[in-house]
């Protein structure tokens, strides 16, 4: 396989809007992105030159509003060719992008848009704007409102014109203004936060650029690579990875019509690279596991033995494990059992990245085992995002991997891992002081985690500092490894380990749906009915499915009491961000008066 000689360098681009311009001139012709078309019930494609045609009408748009440079504008809309449109027409005016999640709810993007001073926000239509309706006089810094859908009927504000009217017919060329520097503010990205308010990470041209191309020097790509995207482009795993990775690249992405949807894509696209975060990975693990279930224990055994063999040839590939004889029934076994997996992924996966979160080891095992190139990554959006990676030829599954070539990362004496690098993010907006705690004075970014760094330099995240639990004996337990081990139960859909200053710990437990009512129909009771939830029964076979779970965990890092939730966490409740990680604090709060119960008398 040859290497992609279309690579754009950092000299060649200098600004992100450069690197649009050079991709656009360089590969007008090539297929940049493919999108489903509902009305016509097909996939279509869009070139570089048509890209670059669109986006100059964007931008003919943005003049005719006012804009200036340095004003900030907003995009609330799903992954779709129009999302590049928008963020290149505002990156060649010198306009500040704000990123925000398409199903965000209205509060929050009314405390974004208050906090930037964003002056023209982008939405994709009626669901958006139902979000944003009770909190519209909240939004005094928009001046125009742009729906790609028609909100007939629901509009009621002077501030919205559809897309299409809005838009001009004709444009000239695409525009660059000049002298754009290279380490000037180009985008504001609001971290998630899975605490308080959301803060604005600023971040520049060079910081995007500096960290796209370090990471496309970890992996091989070539021009017939293509892309599956369908994490939110608000965040910076998908944004760095699955747009801007790309156009550097002159990789061709296509857009995922919706999660529900994602395993029919991935048949239609037959992606050659993807990022996930790992909730994706323990989906589809769960559903490899359930139809296991269902089958004879034959089947279960010949998977094992897959699994096992798998492994030993990827170990041996990886250099740390020596030939066996057993090795020799692995085309068999791949005949029988891993090609069925790697075809329900499109059977042509060569790279799929996973970040945002750690990836579960027995789910990376498997995966990997049955041939598929699962790589665990790290980063932040202080960092634009990625700070570490796997490589395919040096693959530790339990690390977040090796840094990035130009990329610093140190362990400060309490454990803290510490980053230094060009794609550290220039701060926060309007937060000096937050800025100041965070970026210490020789540069090093602090994290946040905790980790540790191997003789080979690979890196092992070990919790958050934050997120440590102190018992009351004084034993400190990252609750993370344990909700991770637990969520390896089928039946323990999300999992929240609670017990900060208490005498033992106690885990919240939203139940997956199917399985509870497999289990409380097979207890005699009503799933329908919350007091089910917590019949003794019931919680009799939960703490033993627990024990089960968390049985190499240390005695002190045991739950003594569990509670079942009726109410799942989800992005759309508030409760998720939207690369699906626990609003911890929330939740605690949201839960004060049952945690309160359980530890009284205690």
């Amino acid at each position: 396989m040859k290497a992609n000689q279309e690579i754009i360098s950092l000299d060649e681009a200098i600004t992100l809007a450069g690197l649009f311009k050079e991709r656009t001139s360089r590969t007008p012709e090539r297929i940049a992105y493919r999108y489903y078309d509902p009305e016509q019930a097909t996939w279509k494609n869009s070139t570089w030159s048509e890209m670059r045609s669109e986006t100059a009408r964007w931008q003919a748009a943005f003049l005719q509003e006012g804009l200036k440079r340095g004003d900030r504008v907003g995009i609330m809309m799903p992954n779709r060719r129009e999302w590049v449109m928008f963020d290149q027409a505002a990156l060649g005016l010198g306009l500040v992008s704000v990123p925000l999640f398409y199903n965000d709810r209205g509060g929050n993007v009314a405390y974004i848009a208050e906090a930037s001073a964003i002056k023209l926000l982008v939405i994709h239509g009626q669901e958006q704007w139902k979000s944003l309706q009770p909190v519209r006089d909240e939004l005094p810094t928009i001046r125009r409102i742009v729906s790609r859908e028609s909100l007939d009927g629901m509009a009621h504000d002077d501030r919205i014109r559809h897309l299409e009217k809005w838009l001009p017919a004709t444009a000239g060329e695409y525009q660059m203004v000049h002298d754009l520097d290279p380490h000037s503010l180009c985008s504001i990205v609001y971290t998630s936060g899975t605490t308080g308010h959301p803060k604005g990470v600023m971040l520049s041209h060079h910081n995007i650029l500096s960290n796209t191309y370090e990471a496309l020097q970890t992996t091989t790509v070539n021009d017939n690579d293509i892309m599956l995207s369908f994490l939110p482009l608000s965040h910076m795993l998908e944004r760095t990875g699955g747009y801007y990775l790309p156009l550097m690249a002159g990789i061709t992405v296509a857009y995922a019509r919706s999660i529900l949807l994602l395993a029919e894509d991935l048949l239609s696209i037959r992606p050659t690279f993807m990022i996930s975060v790992p909730r994706i990975y323990e989906r589809i693990y769960a559903k490899i596991q359930e139809g296991l279930d269902e089958k004879p224990p034959i089947a279960r055994k010949l998977f094992n033995l897959a699994v096992n063999v798998g492994w030993k040839r990827f170990e041996h590939q990886q250099g740390r494990g020596s030939w066996s004889p057993s090795l020799l029934l692995w085309p068999l076994r791949n005949k029988l059992v891993a090609s069925k997996v790697t075809e329900k992924l499109g059977g042509r996966l060569r790279t799929a990245i996973s970040g945002g979160a750690p990836l579960p080891p027995d789910v990376a095992r498997t995966f990997l085992a049955l041939g598929v190139p699962v790589l665990q990554g790290y980063g932040l959006t202080e960092t634009s995002p990625v700070l570490a990676v796997n490589r395919i030829d040096d693959n530790v599954p339990e690390s977040v991997g090796l840094a990035l070539p130009g990329t610093q990362l140190s362990v400060a004496e309490n454990g803290e891992l510490l980053a230094r690098g060009d794609a550290v993010m220039l701060g926060f907006w309007n937060n000096p002081q937050e800025t100041a705690r965070v970026i210490d004075e020789e540069g090093w970014l602090h994290t946040g985690d905790v980790a540790r760094i191997d003789s080979t330099g690979h890196v092992y995240i070990t919790g958050r500092i934050k997120d440590i639990i102190v018992l009351a004996n004084g034993e400190k337990v990252s609750p993370a490894d344990m909700e991770i081990a637990l969520a390896m139960d089928a039946l323990f859909e999300q999992v929240l380990i609670i017990g900060e200053g208490s005498p033992f710990l106690s885990a919240l437990i939203v139940p997956e749906p199917g399985h509870w009512k497999s289990l409380a129909e097979g207890l005699g009771l009503d799933p329908e009915n919350s007091a089910s939830l917590q019949d003794k029964k019931v919680m009799d076979h939960v703490y033993r499915r627990i024990s089960e779970q968390l049985r190499e965990f240390p005695g002190y890092a045991q739950i003594r009491k569990a509670v079942l939730l009726g109410e799942s966490w989800s992005v759309e409740n508030g409760y998720l961000t939207p690369t699906l990680k626990t609003k911890r604090k929330l939740i605690i709060e949201h839960c004060d008066e049952l945690i309160r119960d359980i530890y009284d008398g205690h």
